[in-house]
């Protein structure tokens, strides 16, 4: 067959959909990602001519692009079909350099979803390919390579062999390790805080000392809180300045690549790498019984919140139909987008928002339900109005002493009833009855207690926090969150603990090198700086090659300065209690690719290893044993027995020792919503939920 239009996606899976779209006049192939790179032997950029690199085909596609070149000598013309980004531009051109193509003709075409009508419509407008997106990628692919290939093989000097550094992932290793300091360097101060319950006939409500003598209080020990809450005592309060308004909580602004990375943490316990390799599933396109394959949600690698004029259009439709008149805005909702953003793209969002996740729920695994539902009602509530609480503030005082009062009650849901966003930080006061309360009316304090705190140190990233550090500080783009985490993890530089991302003694050590030998490439501000030139070698700004020699002088210097005069730092290996079992010889701890494990530090005269176990307190419910925490290829935590093969107890949830109070199955903890904390029976039968209260001793990560 001659004549066809061959069109060249990048994933199987995308081909599949836009196949499917278009019929038998196009051939749609994929090019499965990035056909040419730079060597990985060698530095592959020429640093005395112009940096420009020396590109090569990448070991095992050589097939691929036989495949290619073969469908393009039968077709009559050939479109490049490539992701909506800088990288997807620069597949793009790498493929018109192997396949003799003009990248000045009109060869290239985008759609920021995977529909019918947009890939129809894309394919009506073709375009050149933009050469200052490739020179943009060009240019960060060439400035990561210089940082990697010089710096790491002097760590493996300096430090330890088969250790790396980056542009990104050392600045975010740095800020881990910072923020451990500050935790370390955190002198905590005792603060006590009175509460009192006061009564006026069937009235009861609670409130907080404020102060004395309209001055406020900072009560620092327990002398003074219980001074003041003796004088408190059988006095006669009077009610005052009663202050009753209206709250309205604004819904969030539908995802970015970032806040969609950080509520999948929060909600679905996903880490970023899981996020984004489903998002990628459900954006090239699921086969849906009875539709047949299809992109259900737009790009998404985006930092920007804009949404298309056809897009709020049906979403306001579906608001109106679903919800009724009183949930939609006069006028559609408008959500300012992150200063420095390239808003190349819009918001993350379903292709079509009639597809509902609950009615495709059956076409789906269980994480593409889960992510998908979330994009969507996060879509949706984006276009809601507010959500409405009456308030109400007052003084509740005896002339002298003076507790606050405040309270709330939710009048209207809102965007509420479809989507609430999840917060790393302390949830916000509940919603609760509002008192009835009159200007100088009499209350007596019923109850007065007073309570020890002390404040608290910064919290450790999680991953969310960290991706949010990141983004703020316009430190990487969209498409380097996930890899940059997944990089510090993987080289040990920083360990996961209950969600919590603490720095390895490799990961302090390292950054203490390149903090010493290479101070910018750890500083935030110069790199969000380089971050803006790359951006502006986009914009046809700045040459690419005139960036990377402003960068590469000074640095070729400091990396001068770091062979002749960095001292080798030795990392010793922390020893354990665990004798080994062939030679007594007391284990250290080694760390690899499945996490940290015990070795024998006489390696290689002894080769003996023991995997680190963890125990939980329940024991197992089929032979009593003791129940182990374990780690599966793919990374899933899991319980079983020790006893294994003799028990095949298994559990993905966490078995407790507490028995169900119902029916006495042995129970597991799961968590809900707003990080809530549930025992569930494991009877199908019973299926009791017992909630978790705060200090029951779990973890609330």
């Amino acid at each position: 067959m001659s004549g066809y239009t061959l069109v060249i996606v990048e994933s199987p899976a995308k081909a599949h959909t836009v196949g499917k779209y278009l019929g038998s006049k196009y051939h749609v192939i994929a090019s499965q990602g990035h056909v040419r790179d730079l060597p990985k032997s060698q530095l592959g950029v020429d640093t005395e001519n112009g940096f420009e690199p020396k590109y090569i085909t990448i070991r095992g596609r050589g097939d691929i692009i036989a495949d290619i070149r073969k469908e393009a000598k039968g077709a009559s013309n050939i479109l490049l079909a490539t992701d909506p980004d800088r990288e997807g531009e620069a597949i793009s051109w790498h493929l018109s350099t192997l396949l003799n193509i003009d990248p000045s003709t009109k060869c290239r075409v985008e759609f920021n979803e995977i529909t019918k009508t947009a890939v129809k419509a894309a394919l009506k407008q073709p375009r050149a390919i933009n050469l200052e997106l490739v020179d943009a990628q060009q240019a960060r692919r060439v400035l990561d390579r210089l940082v990697g290939y010089k710096i790491s093989p002097l760590l493996w000097v300096k430090v330890r062999k088969g250790l790396s550094a980056g542009r990104v992932q050392s600045v975010a290793t740095a800020m881990v390790c910072e923020r451990e300091q500050e935790i370390n360097d955190f002198v905590p101060e005792e603060y006590w805080l009175i509460d009192a319950s006061f009564k006026s006939g069937k009235t009861s409500f609670h409130a907080r000392y404020w102060g004395k003598d309209d001055v406020k209080a900072e009560i620092i020990d327990g002398d003074e809180a219980s001074k003041i809450a003796e004088a408190c005592k059988n006095r006669p309060f009077t009610v005052k300045n009663i202050k009753k308004s209206e709250r309205r909580k604004n819904p969030a602004a539908p995802f970015t690549t970032s806040t969609l990375q950080q509520e999948a943490s929060r909600k679905l316990n996903f880490t970023a790498a899981k996020t984004m390799q489903i998002a990628q599933q459900i954006y090239e396109g699921v086969d849906i019984a009875g539709i047949g394959a299809t992109g259900l949600v737009t790009y998404i690698r985006t930092d920007s919140t804009r949404i298309s004029d056809e897009a709020l259009v049906a979403v306001r439709e579906l608001i109106k139909t679903k919800y009724g008149s009183d949930y939609l805005p006069d006028e559609p909702n408008v959500y300012k987008t992150r200063s420095g953003a390239q808003d190349a793209h819009e918001a993350i969002r379903p292709s079509v928002v009639t597809l509902a996740p609950e009615d495709i729920k059956g076409s789906l695994t269980n994480d593409q339900y889960k992510l998908y539902k979330l994009i969507y009602s996060r879509f949706v509530a984006s276009q809601m109005m507010p959500q409405l609480f009456d308030t109400m503030q007052c003084d509740i005082t005896d002339g002298s002493y003076c507790f606050k009062h405040s309270s709330q009650k939710q009048r209207f849901a809102g965007f509420s009833a479809v989507y609430e966003e999840g917060s790393d930080d302390q949830q916000e006061e509940a919603d609760s009855s509002i008192p009835r309360l009159e200007e100088d009316q009499r209350v007596n304090p019923d109850d007065i207690v007073y309570t020890q705190h002390f404040t608290q140190p910064p919290a450790r990233y999680t991953e969310a926090s960290l991706v949010r550090a990141l983004e703020e500080k316009g430190i990487g783009r969209p498409s380097t969150y996930a890899p940059t985490i997944s990089t510090i993890l993987g080289r040990g530089y920083v360990t996961k603990e209950s969600k919590r991302l603490y720095p390895t003694e490799l990961g302090q050590v390292v950054t203490d090198v390149m903090t010493g030998s290479f101070p910018d490439i750890v500083d935030k501000e110069f790199t969000a700086d380089m971050e803006t030139k790359l951006d502006e070698v986009a914009e046809g700004k700045l040459d690419w090659h005139g960036v990377i020699g402003d960068f590469y002088v000074p640095f070729e210097k400091e990396l001068e300065t770091a062979e002749s005069t960095l001292e080798k730092v030795k990392i010793e290996d922390e020893v354990s209690d665990v004798p080994c079992a062939n030679c007594g010889t007391l284990m250290v701890y080694k760390r690899g690719r499945f996490g940290r494990f015990l070795a024998c530090p006489r390696f290689p005269e002894c080769h003996y290893t023991q995997a680190l176990l963890t125990y939980i307190e329940a024991p197992c419910p089929k032979c009593g044993g003791r129940i182990v925490e374990r780690i599966n290829k793919k990374g899933r935590k899991f319980y079983g027995c020790e006893n294994y093969p003799e028990c095949d107890f298994i559990s993905w949830d966490m078995p407790v020792k507490e028995k169900c109070p119902d029916c006495g199955s042995p129970m597991v903890l799961k968590g809900g919503k707003n990080h809530s904390l549930w025992h569930v029976c494991t009877n199908e039968g019973c299926r009791k939920r017992v909630e978790v209260k705060a200090g029951d001793g779990e973890s609330d990560e």
